[in-house]
């Protein structure tokens, strides 16, 4: 508690009161009386109060602050004290004087405060009885006001959050009182009007001019399936008695009168709609992903529940025939419905529909159609029992079906849904999903060309690697070959065992740079001119000359290779590099080194040397080559890569294969961000 000396300056400190009582609107003075009922604390608001500065009240007695007469005024402090003693908590009304003689009605609460050391201290709070019965009235009128008007009222705090509304408002809203407190406008309704209703508001929580009678159109989320018109009147709240700042404001739902407001509200949803999926549609080349952006893109402001689903064809040459089942797969779908909508929409992956069915009646046509969920719907279109009741289960109460069709080829369909609490789909809406259909079906044929392409590079890469590596007696190799995502594409990574005569083994790893076809392709070439080069026995310099004539020739603009070759013999192997980073040595004993004197220049530039080195490898050091797709990524260069793979390799010894399963995991970005390739290969000397 703090004090102020006898003489001193006016003590400083805050205005106590109860959050969400009356004193948090009128004036409180604040001060305290000791043991021996003198004043030992003034706060600021007890000058406004009774006209005493600190300097002439602190030290005096408590009875200067009230009325003559019956109670004497040394008796009515002490019968305050007493009671703020005894009784923890005493409020009541007596009569105070100010220092100019006038007597005036105050109301008084007191308590004990007792310190960490010496006698307890009650301190007193009074304000004026007549602040406080105006304070009461203009609050019963408040509240009055706020349960029996048919208007919209509203109280929102500075950040525009719902602080205080009647229950005609939370009618208006679909949504209860208990619901809206706390939350932002923006939780409660949807206005399309690109931030303008925001920015009024806050600017009026600024201290901006009031708005009186603006019109605007909204969509509460409460009632999902109804454009309102409103006209509201916002005024900046009052910052008395320091208040935090805000907006009070008053709405009328004049929807009826104002249908033109409201269709014009409905297409610009439209377009934002559609604005907003040319945006969130396509953003990667996978076929899934892409589905699964158009199903997002819908709900909730178009429908409650969605799927995308290919036709078994999807070849260009293939034709639609009516008179026989369709049989599509479906790659995406979501709801917001509870179950069993869930089961409904994500619950299969193939689904067969009759011929005569409303997908065939859309295929037939091209065109987007709608349909109610009735028995003769489910007849035509539902075979399935079992499916046919989760569909009515769902709650979904209307379908609108569109054809995913790119290049004049039928890809999919999309079908949307809504519950039976929403209205069903109109002809603008029917527009409306053919138009999302015909983005998304775009972008879909885009991902599924793409992924076609991935294929064959894949394919294509992997039929050019080694489908069997040579063996030796002295060299135990373990190998992988971890493909690159589909975001990036096949790379050009390759890499081969080779055995040469007097027990002499080869070991080889290159990089084409680049992804695609063009890179597995190249990839193949260089890799089957090293195996054919390998066998004439000639030094690792000599055979990235000859390697790096083949490049230009072949018009392969940048690849590396590091050329090893281990000769048991003496345990030494001869190491040449083109630009490929360094080789690994992990030695019995646990330690790492890498082998850096070796560099050079890539493949295919031309005119520079290769040199070859000689080292000694000791008896079971194990040797790792590698591609940069290990030890490159996003967040983290090659030098950090390296020395992670450095500490992955001494703190994994064992067998080879267990030892590379766990390189690849601790290093591989999921997914990976580029080709890899892992060659861990212990050797030991010959006889």
């Amino acid at each position: 508690m703090p004090s102020a000396r006898p003489g001193g300056a006016e003590a400083h400190g805050p205005i106590w009161s109860e959050p969400g009582t009356l004193l948090e609107h009128v004036p409180v003075a604040v001060f305290g009386i000791d043991e021996h009922g003198r004043l030992c604390y003034w706060g600021p608001g007890a000058r406004e109060l009774f006209g005493y500065d600190a300097s002439v009240a602190l030290a005096r007695p408590g009875a200067l602050l009230f009325a003559p007469g019956p109670p004497a005024p040394s008796d009515a402090c002490a019968r305050l004290v007493e009671r703020g003693r005894t009784q923890g908590y005493w409020r009541g009304r007596l009569a105070a004087r100010h220092r100019d003689g006038t007597v005036f009605d105050c109301g008084f609460r007191v308590f004990s405060v007792t310190g960490a050391s010496g006698p307890s201290v009650v301190m007193v709070l009074a304000s004026r009885s007549d602040e406080l019965d105006r304070v009461k009235t203009n609050l019963a009128f408040l509240d009055a006001l706020f349960e029996t008007c048919p208007i919209g009222l509203v109280m929102l705090d500075g950040d525009l959050r719902y602080v205080h509304l009647n229950q005609a408002l939370a009618d208006m809203d679909g949504l209860t009182i208990e619901a809206h407190l706390g939350r932002r406008t923006d939780d409660v309704m949807i206005v399309s009007d690109d931030g303008e209703f925001r920015r009024m508001l806050a600017d009026v929580a600024l201290g901006g001019a009031p708005v009186v009678g603006t019109l605007v159109g909204m969509r509460p989320r409460g009632h999902p399936d109804r454009d309102q018109v409103r006209s509201v009147s916002f005024f900046p709240l009052s910052r008395a008695v320091g208040s935090r700042p805000g907006v009070g404001g008053l709405m009328v739902d004049v929807t009826d009168r104002e249908q033109a407001i409201l269709e014009a509200t409905a297409s610009r949803r439209r377009l934002a709609l559609l604005d907003g999926a040319s945006t969130r549609i396509g953003t990667t080349l996978d076929v899934n992903l892409t589905a699964q952006e158009l199903v997002d893109a819908a709900m909730p402001d178009f429908c409650d529940g969605a799927v995308v689903e290919v036709v078994e064809w999807m070849d260009e040459a293939a034709e639609f025939d009516p008179e026989r089942p369709l049989i599509t797969r479906r790659i995406a779908s979501g709801t917001i419905l509870p179950p069993p909508a869930t089961e409904l929409v994500s619950g299969v992956e193939t689904v067969r529909y009759p011929p005569g069915s409303v997908i065939h009646d859309m295929l037939r046509t091209g065109r987007a159609i709608s349909a109610v969920v009735n028995d003769a719907f489910l007849a035509r279109t539902v075979l399935i029992e079992s499916r046919a009741r989760l569909l009515i289960e769902s709650g979904l109460a209307s379908i609108l079906v569109a054809p995913l069709i790119a290049r004049g080829t039928v890809q999919g369909i999309a079908m949307f849904g809504r519950s039976a609490g929403r209205p069903a789909f109109t002809e603008d809406d029917v527009s409306l999903a053919g138009e999302l259909a015909s983005r998304a079906a775009i972008c879909l044929d885009n991902a599924r060309l793409y992924s076609r392409v991935q294929d064959i590079a894949l394919t294509l890469q992997r039929a050019l690697l080694p489908s069997a590596l040579a063996t030796s007696p002295y060299v135990d190799v373990a190998h992988r070959y971890v493909p690159g995502s589909r975001i990036t594409e096949v790379g050009g990574d390759w890499y081969d065992v080779i055995s040469l005569p007097d027990g002499r083994v080869v070991l080889v790893v290159g990089d084409v740079m680049g992804h695609g076809v063009r890179a597995a392709a190249a990839m193949g070439r260089l890799r089957i001119t090293t195996k054919a080069l390998a066998r004439h026995d000639i030094e690792p310099a000599d055979l990235l000359v000859e390697l790096d004539a083949c490049a230009q020739e072949a018009g392969i603009e940048l690849a590396t290779c590091l050329y090893i070759v281990y000769d048991p013999a003496g345990g030494r192997a001869r190491i040449a590099s083109a630009g490929h980073p360094p080789p690994l040595v992990l030695r019995p004993d646990g330690t790492v080194e890498s082998i850096d004197e070796v560099l050079g220049v890539p493949l295919g530039v031309g005119g520079c040397p290769f040199r070859t080195i000689e080292t000694e490898l000791p008896e079971n050091a194990t040797l790792a080559l590698y591609t940069d797709g290990l030890i490159e990524a996003r967040g983290r260069d090659i030098e950090g890569g390296l020395h992670a793979l450095r500490a992955e390799l001494g703190s994994a010894p064992g067998p080879l294969e267990e030892m590379a399963d766990h390189v690849l995991a601790r290093l591989l970005p999921v997914p990976p961000a580029d080709d890899t390739v892992l060659v861990l290969a212990r050797v030991r000397r010959g006889a």
